[in-house]
């Protein structure tokens, strides 16, 4: 009952079906090969050009199988492995036409009815397939959207718009945390506050928390906001600034924003831009100060918060916070912070086992006891917002293992009663849970993640882009004469340019010039998707518009 089209070119596979049967559901190409003694590279044309042809017949969410002798196709799976140089370079070559590697397994000629494998150097003759892989290809989904873009958001009694920060655009308004979601920081979420609630009293905060704050920042956090500018016609007044800066200021030593009247005397102007919020530390400032707030009760607050910050893979422009805000009797604080981590330490305990079948647990480790240097991003930018008594961490093998901290705060409802703040990093909790290695799959439009999660259930990730091709590019510059070097916005523009794709920025050289004193620095990009095809020439054209961009926005001299 089948169809057998016979002398068809691989590289031209839509010249042999007609439009109405070029939507197929999965296409085999076992062992090609250019012939006779064709190099790597040669072989590497074909499937480049077989892959292209591939895409012009292949049904959406159709597969293409392509089998490969042991250590042809250059991917960790091969055993032994080629140097990459010497291989076919299959992920890169299919990246190149819109293709991932979902799948590889071993290829079993025995459980094909019929096949033999015959053509060694185009003779009637068997070749060896022991250790040959079936490597399986789906379609990768389009890049995300970079045009530019406004969002509203509520800013007291008024709805204001702002455009919204380039490297952010398709990052706001997601809205992993809304009752319908199924996304595994919605259901961390869940879990930890359906734990607490059978402990203490507690009260969810769900009206609608801005997302932008204004005020004097202190000098340590000023680089690693996103500023905004409100739309034109939208800015509140001079009055109104001054009313909701005044409203919104945490005291020390929550010392995220400054004293209003102290910066008015010490010369500080209240600025004219506003920025999206780093923390919700000031959300529950004002909840303190509108007074309901009974000792013993947990208010929590959740949302995603925004920083600017360097490329490591545990580094989250955005990420969603959970607080926690319980005001106790001066004196219990410490018993209340156990009883706390405890609570939550059950609750994860319980998910880790669900999830890997292994034990993970909470503890609690003194701020005091690390240096600032040894602390990772998020704990390190924590310490800036104000002084943090503990970090939460969770017991495990994983890297970016602490998910929050702890401070308290006293005299901000009473002198006898102490607010203590416990927040968590909900996208640490759901990778480490979940078994992702990458932030960046958290915000997917791939519609193949959250199918792997129903809803309320935390399951290990199994990853649908595997091994994906990497690529290195340098790049070197003078720094601006008498001018500090801002490496924050220096990552912030290989975030924006590149889509998130910059997986690694490493400083490989440093240099001062005797006699002018100018300095010159280099630094190695690594190039890398974690969930689309993201091709040589794709990467190529980011370098080119990055180095485009630093000369434009930093003002340093290409070298």
């Amino acid at each position: 009952g089948a169809e057998v089209v016979f002398s068809v070119d691989c590289t031209k596979l839509k010249d042999y079906f007609l439009p109405e049967k070029r939507e197929f559901d999965c296409i085999y190409f076992n062992f090609p090969h250019c012939g006779r003694k064709a190099g790597v590279v040669k072989n590497r044309e074909l499937l480049a050009h077989f892959f292209h042809s591939s895409a012009e017949v292949l049904a959406e969410e159709g597969e293409v199988h392509v089998a490969l002798c042991n250590g042809q196709g250059g991917t960790p799976a091969d055993q032994p492995r080629r140097e990459w140089h010497n291989s076919w370079q299959i992920v890169a070559v299919a990246a190149g036409a819109g293709f991932i590697l979902s799948n590889v397994h071993p290829f079993n000629a025995e459980t094909i009815h019929g096949y033999k494998c015959t053509g060694y150097r185009s003779q009637d003759k068997s070749f060896c397939v022991q250790g040959a892989l079936n490597h399986i290809f789906t379609r990768s989904t389009a890049p995300p959207c970079s045009k530019p873009r406004s969002c509203e958001t509520q800013l007291e009694s008024q709805k204001v718009s702002f455009q919204v920060p380039q490297v952010l655009v398709d990052k706001i308004n997601r809205g992993f945390l809304e009752p319908n979601s199924n996304h595994p920081v919605w259901t961390v979420k869940e879990k930890l506050t359906a734990g607490l609630s059978q402990a203490f009293p507690l009260q969810n905060i769900d009206s609608c928390l801005s997302l932008l704050q204004q005020g004097h920042l202190d000098g340590a956090c000023h680089p690693n906001v996103f500023w905004i500018t409100l739309s034109p016609g939208e800015s509140p007044s001079a009055e109104e600034m001054s009313h909701r800066l005044a409203n919104t200021v945490l005291s020390s030593p929550v010392d995220f924003c400054q004293d209003t009247d102290k910066n008015v005397q010490e010369g500080c102007h209240i600025p004219k831009q506003f920025y999206l919020r780093p923390s919700l530390l000031p959300h529950a400032q004002v909840i303190i100060q509108e007074g309901a707030f009974p000792p013993g009760t947990l208010h929590v607050l959740s949302g995603p918060v925004f920083r600017q910050c360097r490329v490591t893979p545990h580094s989250m422009p955005v990420f969603h916070e959970m607080l926690i805000v319980c005001a106790v009797h001066r004196g219990t604080e410490s018993s209340w912070i156990q009883m706390l981590v405890n609570n939550i330490k059950t609750t994860i305990y319980s998910l880790h086992q669900t999830t890997s079948g292994t034990k993970a647990s909470l503890n609690l480790q003194e701020a005091t006891s690390f240096e600032t240097t040894e602390l990772d991003d998020f704990a390190a930018f924590e310490s800036q917002l104000s002084k943090i008594q503990y970090l939460i961490c969770m017991e495990t093998d994983a890297p970016g293992s602490r998910v929050g901290v702890i401070r308290t705060s006293q005299e901000l409802i009473s002198r006898e009663l102490v607010v203590i703040f416990a927040s968590l990093n909900l996208d640490l909790l759901a990778m480490l849970l979940c078994g992702i290695s990458d932030w960046r799959m958290l915000w997917t439009s791939d519609t193949r993640f959250l199918q792997q999660f129903p809803r309320g259930e935390l399951r290990l990730f199994k990853s649908f882009s595997l091994y994906p091709p990497s690529y290195v590019h340098d790049v070197s510059f003078w720094v601006p004469d008498g001018e500090q070097f801002d490496e924050v916005a220096f990552h912030t523009i290989a975030r924006r340019v590149s889509g998130e794709m910059v997986i690694s920025i490493q400083l490989r050289d440093s240099f001062q010039q005797s006699g002018t004193g100018r300095r010159s620095l280099c630094y190695r990009l690594t190039f890398q998707s974690c969930d689309r095809a993201l091709s040589c020439r794709e990467a190529a054209e980011m370098q080119l518009h990055f180095r485009e961009q630093i000369h434009q926005h930093l003002g340093v001299t290409l070298r």
